[in-house]
């Protein structure tokens, strides 16, 4: 069975690497690496398909050095101690890991020691943040390089190389074809690679059109892994749009928790929202979510979609106001950095000097509440909505009494 593209299209080179200029080229950090001949341990990290593996071979190509390669979920701990008789045997070797968040506890105090003395230089692949997701013993050892999603551009620059490159051939392909494969690639040239592979096996011809892509993957190459960074920038994203009221940004991010399949996330996220962004300035939003939540949940998917869409766009679009939030978090400060003091005696349980408001005109009768040393606080500070307004003239007309 031969090699799939993206395989045989691997750089062997730092320069024939697509995108990341922030890392490669003049004067920049890993090409200089090369061009000193040094290497040092090292991870990268990203989102799928940008270039991770493709840097990992090309340095350890240009620097013609001994390697080998692991997976931190595949291989056992037999494969890691076997890399490390090698290390000792050659003096040295570079170890690509893919996976290294995954690096169980066993295997990172097989590594730790050999990492420490140079033995062992290590070049980590992860899609997670390393600095959420990697053993600090590991990535202190270590130095951090982000790459960068690939711009259209460079999806474009590596089509052109597949239909040079002969490795396919007699490959043609449309122009609108080209700027589908861009559209759908998401900025994972992987993806783009293997559509392109699939469909030149797929055509009569080889020459790819947009109806030949269309009719092998509409959908596109949608990225939310829910370990890493790209699921919570998009639940952060969706509540962001909705606080800001840009209702088809809303949208479009709740279309990808949907495609996602997180049901639970999206319906856990409203909870929040409804409460957190739109509060008291619309405090009828509340029900409203709990009940397209109950029907979100009832229905399941595809159908789940319509009672979310819908509460989506009411709460995109509702009078916002985060003041019930300010509020408690200014009572809570109170109580983490004063002496709040104590409970007042006229109001402890069972208290004959308690004034009980119902006894009086208009059920209300003026008394403290709050312990001495606060009574003065004022922590609810109404918003200009309409909602609001009426509740601070019902306070205002409570103070005068």
């Amino acid at each position: 069975m031969p090699d799939l593209l993206a395989i045989k299209l691997r750089p062997t080179k730092l320069s024939e690497v697509i995108g990341q200029k922030h890392l490669i080229g003049e004067n920049k950090v890993l090409s200089n690496l090369i061009k000193n001949k040094k290497l040092f341990s090292m991870i990268l990290y990203g989102n799928p398909g940008i270039g991770k593996t493709s840097i990992a071979n090309a340095i350890v190509s240009e620097l013609d050095v001994r390697y080998r390669m692991l997976n931190a979920v595949i291989n056992n701990k037999k494969d890691f101690d076997t890399v490390v008789e090698e290390a000792k045997l050659y003096q040295g070797m570079v170890l690509i890991m893919d996976e290294i968040h995954r690096l169980n506890k066993d295997k990172q105090d097989l590594l730790l020691p050999y990492l420490e003395n140079g033995l062992i230089t290590l070049i980590g692949m992860t899609t997670s943040n390393p600095y959420h997701s990697i053993n600090p013993a590991i990535r202190s050892r270590c130095q951090i390089f982000e790459l960068h999603e690939l711009e259209s551009e460079d999806i474009k620059e590596a089509i052109n190389r597949v239909i040079k490159s002969n490795y396919l051939e007699n490959l043609t392909i449309d122009k609108d074809a080209i700027n589908f494969l861009v559209e759908q690639s998401n900025h994972d040239l992987r993806y783009t690679y293997n559509l392109i592979e699939v469909a030149y096996y797929a055509s009569n011809d080889h020459h790819l059109t947009l109806d030949l892509l269309h009719s092998i993957g509409g959908k596109g190459n949608i990225f939310i892994d829910k370990n890493g960074d790209g699921y919570y920038n998009t639940i952060s994203a969706f509540q962001k749009s909705i606080r800001g009221s840009d209702v088809h940004a809303s949208l479009y991010y709740l279309a990808l928790l949907i495609e996602a399949g997180d049901i639970d996330i999206i319906c856990r996220r409203l909870s929040v929202i409804v409460y957190e962004d739109i509060g008291l300035a619309n405090p009828s939003m509340g029900p409203k979510v709990d009940a397209a939540i109950n029907c979100a949940l009832r229905l399941g998917l595809p159908e789940a979609r319509i009672p979310l869409a819908e509460v989506v766009i009411e709460l995109a679009l509702s009078p916002k106001s985060n003041s019930a939030e300010s509020a408690i978090d200014r009572v809570l400060h109170d109580i983490h950095t004063k002496n709040t003091g104590s409970v007042p005696k006229h109001i402890i349980n069972h208290s004959p000097d308690y004034k009980y408001p119902h006894d009086y005109p208009n059920d209300y009768v003026k008394q403290q509440y709050l312990p001495n040393e606060i009574k003065g606080a004022k922590y609810y500070i109404p918003k200009n909505n309409k909602n609001e307004k009426i509740l601070k003239e019902i306070m205002e007309r409570l103070s005068k009494l």
